[in-house]
This record gives C-alpha cells, sequence and structure tokens, in this order.
C-alpha cells in the first residue's frame, strides 16, 4: 500500500523544480524548456505549454502578471523500470466553448507526443463561475512500438517560486500523530499526504493540498465523486514548495490503448487557502455533492456527559440538567459507555435495566428542557461481542485475511459495503431516534472516515476499492435513516483526529473539532470547513476543555462555532486528566460565554474566510457576517499594535469589543486600522451608522 510520494525526493525534486541534478547538487534549468507555444487560462490563470510540453502558472490577480513557476514538467508518466517520461513534443491545440453543470466555459486542448511513442492530451477547462479554477484531465495514448508498461501517473506538478518570505500550507489527509493541517513549509517539508489509510484506522481526507506565499498560492486536487487512493504530496525543494496529483496505478498500453487521469484541477488564488476549497466545495456540489443545510437544532449549545467518563451513573447525569439548562446550554449528550460494547449494543444493565429505561432517560431530558442526543460508533465491533461471533462475514479483511484495526475501543472494522453491515445498523438507528426518542446522533471514531480497500470473500465485491467508495454511501444511509424517524434531527460526525473526508460529509448536519490538540486547530479546522460546507456550517469548538486552558470559549464563538462543554457537577468527574467541576468561577465564566452566544448565534451568520490569511497574518484574524453586522476575531498570545478591519461596506462603523463591553470608536473603509492591545483574543462586533462621521 503506497503510503509515501511516488517518487523519491531526489527524483521530485528533479522533475518539479525545473532543474537537473547533476553529481549531487542542483544545475542548471532543463536545457528544453523554452518560449511558450500554447496557452490555456482566463482572466485569473493562464497555464502556458512549451515545446516540450513543460509547463507554468501564470497569475493576474494582481496589478500585473506573475509567473508563479517556471517551465518543468507537469504531467508525466513512470514506467515499470523506473524511468519517467516527461518531454513530449507540441502537435497542436484546440479551443471550444462548453456549458454544463458548471455553466458556461472554454475547453483547452494541447497535445504533444513523446520520442517513446506515448502521445498526451491535455484537457483544461476554465468556466465563468469559477475564475482562476482549471479543471484538467489527461490522458497518455501508446500510439506504436512495444506495449509500455507503466506504473504511475502524475498531473499538477508545480513550484511556486520563493519570494523570500516563507510559505504555508494546507493538507488534506489524515495522520495518526493528529498533525495540523495548517503548516509552515520549512526548508526540508515533505509530506506524502496519501488519501488511503496512514494508519489501521487513520486514513481518507480532502483530496486537496494548497501552498501559498504572501501574496499567492497554488493548489492541485481532483474532483472525482469517490474517494481515490492517491498522494499529494508537499515537498519544500530549493526553488520553492511543490505540489503534484499522483496515482499508483499499473497498467500495460498496447498501442491504441489509453490511460486516462483522475478529474483533476488545478487553481490559484490569493492569501490562504479558503478561496481553493471554497470553490472546490461549490464545484462538487455542481457534480451532486454538498453539504446539507443544517436544521436550528445543529446551533444550539452542546453539554457532554463525558467528563463523567464511562463510569458515569444515570443518577449524576440526571443530576447536572437543571445547571446545563440555566447555563443556556440545549443538547445534553450521552456519550461512550451506555452499551456493554461496541457491535452488540446492547445496554449496560448497571446503567439501563431494560430499553424502557433508556426511553425514559431520553424524555427526562427533554423534560429538563433540554434535547437528547446519543453516542454511537458505527463500523466497529469488539472481540467477544455476539456480533462478531456470529457474523464475521461483516468483517473488512485485507489481501492477507487481517483485519483493519480499531485501536482506541481494541476493535475491529466492518465493511460499510457489505448490506448486511447496512442493514444491521440501519435497524440500529432507526430504533435510537424511531423508538427511544434521541433527538441526535454523536457518530465517533477515527475508523469512520475511511476505510482500507477489503478482500473479505462473502463479500463478492467487484473491486477491492469498493469498500473506500461505499463508504460515503453507508454515511448516506445512516444520515437518512435517522432523519426519517426525525426530520430535525441532528447526526453530528466526529471522526477524531483525522482531516474530513470530503465525500461523508454531504451526510452530516454538525462537525465538530473532533479532540482538537489546541485552540489553532479549532480555529484552522473552523476555517476549513467552513469552506468545505458552507460559510454557515454548524461546526462545532467541540468540549472548551480540550482547548488552551481548558476554557478558550472565544476561539468558538470568534469564528462562528458552536460551543460546547462536558462541565461535571456539583462533583468532579472522571478519566485520567479529570479537571471538569464547574467552579463558581467557571459558572460565572461559561454563563458569561453561553450569553454571548446565544445573543448573537454567529454560526448561522456567512463566515468571510477570504478577508484574512492564516498563516502570515499577525495578529490571526476571522470575521463573520450576520445581520448587516460585521464581527471580527483577533488571536494571539499578546497583542500591542494595529489591527485592520477588512470587508467594512460605505460609510461610518461604530466598533463594540463585545466580551469587555467597551465601545473602541468608529472607522470606516477607508480608515480600516484601528489601535489594539489584548491578551490572547481580541472580539469586535462592527455596526453601521447612519449620518456619523469618524
Amino acid at each position: 500500500m503506497l503510503t509515501r510520494p511516488l517518487l523519491h525526493r531526489r527524483g521530485l525534486l528533479s522533475l518539479m523544480g525545473g532543474t537537473v541534478l547533476a553529481t549531487g547538487a542542483m544545475g542548471a534549468r532543463r536545457a528544453w524548456a523554452g518560449p511558450a507555444v500554447a496557452r490555456a487560462g482566463d482572466d485569473n490563470l493562464t497555464i502556458e505549454f512549451d515545446s516540450s510540453l513543460n509547463s507554468r502558472l501564470i497569475s493576474r490577480l494582481g496589478d500585473r502578471a506573475a509567473a508563479l513557476t517556471d517551465f518543468a514538467p507537469s504531467e508525466t508518466v513512470t514506467l515499470a523500470d523506473d524511468r519517467i517520461i516527461d518531454r513530449f513534443a507540441f502537435v497542436d491545440q484546440d479551443r471550444q466553448g462548453v456549458n454544463d453543470a458548471h455553466g458556461a466555459g472554454v475547453r483547452h486542448t494541447v497535445r504533444g507526443v513523446s520520442s517513446e511513442g506515448l502521445e498526451k492530451t491535455v484537457a483544461l477547462t476554465f468556466y465563468d463561475r469559477y475564475p482562476g479554477f482549471g479543471l484538467m484531465k489527461v490522458s497518455w495514448r501508446a500510439t506504436r512500438g512495444e506495449p509500455l508498461a507503466i506504473k504511475s501517473w502524475r498531473v499538477g506538478g508545480h513550484t511556486l517560486k520563493s519570494s523570500g518570505a516563507g510559505f504555508w500550507s494546507w493538507s488534506g489527509s489524515t495522520h495518526e500523530d493528529r498533525r495540523d493541517w495548517v503548516q509552515p513549509v520549512g526548508e526540508d517539508f515533505d509530506q506524502a499526504n496519501f488519501m488511503g489509510m496512514n494508519a489501521s484506522d487513520y486514513g481518507s481526507g480532502t483530496p486537496v493540498a494548497d501552498v501559498w506565499r504572501p501574496d499567492a498560492g497554488l493548489a492541485v486536487g481532483h474532483v472525482e465523486l469517490t474517494p481515490k487512493l492517491i498522494s499529494l504530496p508537499i515537498v519544500a525543494t530549493p526553488a520553492g514548495a511543490s505540489v503534484v496529483l499522483e496515482e499508483a496505478r499499473a497498467v500495460t498500453l498496447k498501442p491504441g490503448e489509453t490511460l486516462t487521469s483522475l478529474d483533476a484541477f488545478v487553481t490559484t488564488h490569493r492569501r490562504d487557502y479558503y478561496a481553493t476549497l471554497d470553490a472546490y466545495r461549490r464545484v462538487m456540489a455542481d457534480r451532486g455533492l454538498a453539504a446539507p443545510k443544517a436544521p436550528d437544532g445543529s446551533y444550539e449549545a452542546v453539554w457532554c456527559a463525558w467528563g463523567y467518563d464511562r463510569d458515569f451513573t444515570v443518577a449524576e447525569i440526571e443530576g447536572t440538567y437543571t445547571k446545563v439548562r440555566d447555563l443556556g446550554f440545549k443538547w445534553a449528550v450521552l456519550d461512550d459507555g451506555w452499551q456493554t460494547n461496541e457491535g452488540d449494543w446492547a445496554l449496560d444493565p448497571r446503567k439501563f435495566r431494560s430499553e424502557a429505561d433508556m426511553i425514559a432517560f431520553a424524555r427526562n431530558i427533554r423534560a429538563a428542557g433540554l434535547k437528547p442526543k446519543l453516542w454511537l460508533a458505527p463500523l466497529a465491533v469488539d472481540p467477544g461481542s455476539d456480533l462478531l461471533h456470529d457474523h464475521t462475514d461483516m468483517l473488512l479483511l485485507d489481501e492477507n485475511g487481517a483485519v483493519q484495526d480499531v485501536t482506541w475501543w481494541n476493535a475491529f472494522t466492518l465493511c460499510p459495503a457489505y448490506e448486511p453491515t447496512r442493514d444491521y445498523t440501519r435497524k440500529l438507528v432507526h430504533k435510537i431516534i424511531g423508538e427511544w426518542g434521541f433527538q441526535g446522533l454523536k457518530l465517533d471514531g477515527q475508523h469512520m472516515n475511511g476505510v482500507a480497500p477489503c478482500y473479505n470473500p462473502a463479500h463478492n465485491h467487484a473491486r477491492p476499492e469498493e469498500s473506500v467508495e461505499k463508504l460515503q454511501d453507508f454515511w448516506k444511509m445512516v444520515y437518512d435513516t435517522a432523519r426519517e424517524a426525525d426530520p430535525e434531527a441532528v447526526v453530528e460526525f466526529c471522526p477524531c483526529g483525522t482531516a474530513y473526508a470530503f465525500h461523508n460529509l454531504p451526510y452530516t448536519n454538525q462537525v465538530p473539532a473532533s479532540d482538537p490538540l489546541s485552540s489553532w486547530q479549532v480555529r484552522l479546522k473552523g476555517k476549513s470547513l467552513k469552506a468545505l460546507m458552507g460559510r454557515d456550517a454548524a461546526y462545532a469548538g467541540d468540549h472548551v476543555e480540550l482547548s488552551d486552558g481548558g476554557n478558550d470559549f472565544a476561539s468558538s464563538v470568534g469564528i462562528g462555532a458552536v460551543i460546547s462543554t462536558k462541565f461535571t457537577w456539583p462533583h468532579e468527574g472522571r478519566g485520567k486528566d479529570a479537571n471538569f467541576l464547574l467552579t463558581p468561577e467557571r459558572e460565572a465564566l461559561w454563563r458569561k460565554w453561553a450569553d454571548i452566544y446565544n445573543a448573537r448565534m454567529l454560526p448561522k451568520g456567512q463566515y468571510l474566510g477570504e478577508l484574512y490569511d492564516i498563516g502570515f497574518d499577525k495578529p490571526e484574524a476571522h470575521a463573520v457576517a450576520k445581520d448587516g453586522r460585521l464581527y471580527y476575531a483577533f488571536y494571539a498570545p499578546e497583542w500591542d499594535g494595529s489591527v485592520v478591519l477588512r470587508g467594512l461596506g460605505e460609510g461610518v462603523w461604530r466598533l463594540n469589543d463585545y466580551f469587555n463591553g467597551v465601545d473602541l470608536g468608529s472607522v470606516s473603509a477607508e480608515a480600516p486600522r484601528i489601535a489594539a492591545r489584548f491578551e490572547k483574543f481580541l472580539l469586535i462586533e462592527a455596526t453601521p451608522m447612519q449620518g456619523e462621521r469618524v
């Protein structure tokens, strides 16, 4: 299984840096890189090809056109003997108008032939609705000679040239160490971004890789309707920061046969990655994959009983409801521990003697003025469970017949593409919502994000990759079943610590920060998911106890995220890091933040991710528009300087520090900068004023 870039670093440097390697050092630029003989693009981006079909990207987003990359072989194939075919003599170019699901546009087709008898055709389509976002499909056709044994292909290989100010990156891949999705690109940065399984239960993600410098960025990815086992490596090179889309696909081409790439894209942008993900989301919506509109319940503040850990008692949970309601939280979530095991999902008799007890438990939550939600980890099955004993046929097995582990629960993974697995889960979800009376599901576990190819002979898969590609259909079934039982059901998807798989997002109406390791992750995940699901996505900051200091509601409120907590009261909770007791000091602070959140409900506003660069702008800044007002959030350990309020409309805007209740004066779009001094955060509400002057 591929878990690293197809090319070793030395080969990637050679191809993507537009250079050759000699005696271990970087040499001169490729001798055959020359003047442009073909062009494709629009008013924002031009892709130029030279006589060997090397290409470079010209950005037109600034005051003048700028070459972001040098000519380099951007679309290549690697043969079974590791030879790389990367030089194709230009033959011709064609241009024609198109009008399809993405609207009106122009398709440019460039063709060339290699000395090995391989004809390459690059089709680039630019649509009016997506300026600077070129959809790409590449084909390689064997025209003569002996069959060509190919082991991999690459498209969109470009190196963003250095401006001297450094680079930042966004990667959509999942890693067991739960690293940041947004990272600076240091001198030795090298991340494979394989979109399959990078550990037994960590895999998949969003198939996009983006690098940027202060003035410009570029990105590549694919727009297929199902997940694909590809890589999107980001590599620091002496020339800059490189991206590419590559797939290992062994095929032998006889004369007349063709290898075709996935539907891919290449794009340029200003500021950070937000514009890329926003355009990607809209393109995928055109193709039929879009997040659903969230019901009002998805935006309501959440209290979760996880502070009491698995060894909770019903009495202590129910004893907390009054405090939860009085503080302004609306949901009460019963987390892990209600069941005997993962797989059977039978009630733990120490807590619920019968289903009547569970029905009464959900009813009591509603009677307390709250909404009940239940935790569930579908696709996980424990050793020793009756389900595993009776239905080993449901297991996902690799090519050696081994199971796929779910490490957190010491469980195994069920195959989502196997109908008995689907039927079993469908009945369980209907019971929870339709019979027990819960109004929401918390779907949890890193294993939910992606699965490995399945070789279980009992499943009769047409291809092992069916499990990978049909995982999204499994989650659609879960979502549809819950919503059929209760049209207002909230289906939370929490793939612990993973980079969300975009293809699963159409089947959830609430997404949390999913076990953030820092407040920084709360904010960068929020920016990413608002881009991938919509500006008003019901994104939650997860339990505030996971944030910096365990009390950083500001990182959720300021970016337009749902607030969440797992406080315990009147006694301390459990677990190795238990420190969740709602002390009088915490109660006052929690109440203040809940009041601020409920009064403004910023997640229902429009997140303006294009206004600020999360990597290069200091202090870090975010903006949300709601009900004619603009809300700004600035973050830094300490700040004493000025901040700029971008996106202001005409006229004068009155500013208020809405956490501290302090009037900050007035600004206008012509003079949007104010002096600011703060620790950790500054939250500003900007209100348009009529007839006033700054």
